[in-house]
């Protein structure tokens, strides 16, 4: 079951908000093509368990400045 998962990458990122956020942005950029999304999801998700803490997860996310584009 995924909420066996979700539990210990709670502990590691304690706002279930900004779980939500980077479990979602790195399932976008993990997920490969002819795979199942819920595989990369949990792959995700246990990555954020194994994890050294929220530290070393904000610190390595970058925010890219948005960008215009002419209409």
């Amino acid at each position: 079951m995924r909420s066996d998962k979700v539990f210990p990458a709670v502990k590691t990122v304690q706002n279930r908000y900004l779980l939500c956020q980077l479990a979602a942005q790195a399932t976008r950029k993990f997920h490969r093509p002819n795979t199942r999304v819920q595989d990369t999801m949990n792959d995700v998700l246990h990555r954020f368990a194994q994890s050294g803490g929220p530290e070393s997860l904000v610190a390595q996310k970058t925010l890219a400045p948005a960008e215009r584009r002419a209409a």
